[in-house]
Protein backbone atom coordinates (compact mmCIF):
# COMPACT_ATOMS: atom_id res chain seq x y z
CA UNK A 1 0.00 0.00 0.00
CA UNK A 2 1.38 3.41 -1.05
CA UNK A 3 0.34 7.10 0.18
CA UNK A 4 1.68 9.37 -2.01
CA UNK A 5 0.43 12.91 -3.43
CA UNK A 6 2.09 15.34 -5.46
CA UNK A 7 1.31 18.93 -5.39
CA UNK A 8 2.62 21.67 -8.06
CA UNK A 9 3.88 25.11 -6.85
CA UNK A 10 4.73 27.81 -9.29
CA UNK A 11 8.40 29.30 -7.84
CA UNK A 12 7.71 32.98 -7.06
CA UNK A 13 10.04 35.54 -7.19
CA UNK A 14 10.66 36.04 -2.92
CA UNK A 15 12.02 32.98 -3.17
CA UNK A 16 14.66 33.78 -5.83
CA UNK A 17 18.12 35.02 -5.44
CA UNK A 18 19.72 37.45 -7.35
CA UNK A 19 20.42 34.75 -10.25
CA UNK A 20 16.99 34.18 -9.80
CA UNK A 21 17.13 30.12 -8.40
CA UNK A 22 14.80 29.40 -5.53
CA UNK A 23 17.20 29.88 -2.16
CA UNK A 24 18.33 26.72 -0.85
CA UNK A 25 16.00 26.81 2.58
CA UNK A 26 13.20 27.47 0.09
CA UNK A 27 13.03 23.55 -0.09
CA UNK A 28 12.70 22.61 3.31
CA UNK A 29 8.65 24.82 2.81
CA UNK A 30 8.42 23.10 -0.65
CA UNK A 31 8.41 19.84 1.21
CA UNK A 32 6.15 20.73 4.14
CA UNK A 33 3.65 21.90 1.78
CA UNK A 34 3.55 18.22 0.02
CA UNK A 35 3.53 16.56 3.23
CA UNK A 36 0.58 18.57 4.59
CA UNK A 37 -1.23 17.44 1.55
CA UNK A 38 -0.32 13.74 1.94
CA UNK A 39 -1.23 13.42 6.02
CA UNK A 40 -4.44 15.34 4.69
CA UNK A 41 -5.19 12.51 2.07
CA UNK A 42 -5.17 9.98 5.25
CA UNK A 43 -7.08 12.57 7.66
CA UNK A 44 -4.26 12.62 10.02
CA UNK A 45 -2.92 16.08 9.71
CA UNK A 46 -1.23 18.00 12.60
CA UNK A 47 -4.43 19.01 14.00
CA UNK A 48 -5.99 15.53 14.00
CA UNK A 49 -2.50 14.65 15.69
CA UNK A 50 -2.52 16.72 18.16
CA UNK A 51 -6.32 15.71 19.18
CA UNK A 52 -5.52 12.16 19.03
CA UNK A 53 -2.87 13.13 21.63
CA UNK A 54 0.43 12.90 19.92
CA UNK A 55 3.05 15.64 18.11
CA UNK A 56 5.16 14.72 15.47
CA UNK A 57 8.21 16.60 15.54
CA UNK A 58 10.68 16.11 12.35
CA UNK A 59 13.77 14.05 13.83
CA UNK A 60 15.52 14.14 10.84
CA UNK A 61 15.78 16.20 7.67
CA UNK A 62 17.80 15.07 4.31
CA UNK A 63 18.39 17.02 1.23
CA UNK A 64 19.82 16.19 -2.18
CA UNK A 65 20.15 19.58 -4.40
CA UNK A 66 20.70 17.94 -8.82
CA UNK A 67 19.48 20.83 -10.16
CA UNK A 68 18.09 24.06 -9.08
CA UNK A 69 14.19 25.59 -9.31
CA UNK A 70 14.47 28.89 -11.12
CA UNK A 71 12.04 31.67 -11.01
CA UNK A 72 8.49 31.56 -12.29
CA UNK A 73 9.31 27.44 -12.77
CA UNK A 74 6.33 24.75 -12.35
CA UNK A 75 7.53 22.28 -9.81
CA UNK A 76 5.94 19.15 -9.14
CA UNK A 77 6.79 18.44 -5.23
CA UNK A 78 5.70 14.27 -4.46
CA UNK A 79 5.76 13.27 -0.74
CA UNK A 80 5.58 9.72 -0.56
CA UNK A 81 5.20 7.57 3.37
CA UNK A 82 7.56 5.09 2.59
CA UNK A 83 7.65 4.24 6.64
CA UNK A 84 4.49 4.60 9.25
CA UNK A 85 5.21 1.33 12.14
CA UNK A 86 7.90 2.96 14.36
CA UNK A 87 8.09 6.68 12.58
CA UNK A 88 6.62 8.53 9.83
CA UNK A 89 9.48 8.47 6.76
CA UNK A 90 8.27 10.47 4.25
CA UNK A 91 10.72 10.12 0.87
CA UNK A 92 10.44 13.68 -1.59
CA UNK A 93 11.29 14.62 -5.17
CA UNK A 94 10.97 17.38 -6.69
CA UNK A 95 10.58 18.04 -10.59
CA UNK A 96 10.48 20.39 -13.09
CA UNK A 97 6.98 19.59 -14.62
CA UNK A 98 7.90 21.12 -17.91
CA UNK A 99 10.86 18.97 -18.18
CA UNK A 100 10.40 15.91 -15.98
CA UNK A 101 13.79 16.56 -14.84
CA UNK A 102 14.52 15.89 -11.40
CA UNK A 103 15.93 18.83 -9.20
CA UNK A 104 15.71 17.44 -5.68
CA UNK A 105 15.44 14.45 -3.84
CA UNK A 106 14.69 14.37 0.25
CA UNK A 107 13.24 12.84 3.53
CA UNK A 108 12.27 13.52 6.76
CA UNK A 109 11.84 11.55 9.59
CA UNK A 110 9.10 12.47 12.39
CA UNK A 111 8.14 10.70 15.68
CA UNK A 112 5.29 10.49 18.21
CA UNK A 113 5.60 11.80 21.26
CA UNK A 114 2.81 11.88 23.61
CA UNK A 115 1.23 15.02 24.90
CA UNK A 116 0.47 14.05 27.90
CA UNK A 117 3.86 13.39 28.98
CA UNK A 118 5.87 14.63 26.17
CA UNK A 119 7.77 10.82 25.97
CA UNK A 120 8.98 9.67 22.59
CA UNK A 121 6.78 6.57 21.22
CA UNK A 122 9.14 3.64 19.91
CA UNK A 123 6.48 2.72 18.29
CA UNK A 124 3.94 4.73 15.81
CA UNK A 125 0.35 4.52 17.82
CA UNK A 126 -2.69 2.76 16.87
CA UNK A 127 -4.41 5.89 15.70
CA UNK A 128 -2.04 6.15 12.96
CA UNK A 129 -2.94 2.47 11.78
CA UNK A 130 -6.40 3.66 12.06
CA UNK A 131 -6.14 6.27 9.81
CA UNK A 132 -3.54 4.68 7.34
CA UNK A 133 -6.28 2.01 7.53
CA UNK A 134 -3.68 -1.11 8.16
CA UNK A 135 -3.75 -3.64 10.52
CA UNK A 136 -1.91 -3.74 13.81
CA UNK A 137 0.45 -6.41 13.95
CA UNK A 138 1.04 -8.05 18.02
CA UNK A 139 4.41 -8.88 18.82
Amino acid sequence: MEFSQTVEITVPFHDVDMMQIAWHGHYAKYFEIARCQLLDSFGYNYRQMEESGYMWPIVDFRIKYIRPAKFEATIQVTATLVEYENRLKITYQIKDKQTGETLTKGHTVQMAVKLSNHETCFRSPAVLFEKLGVEVEDD
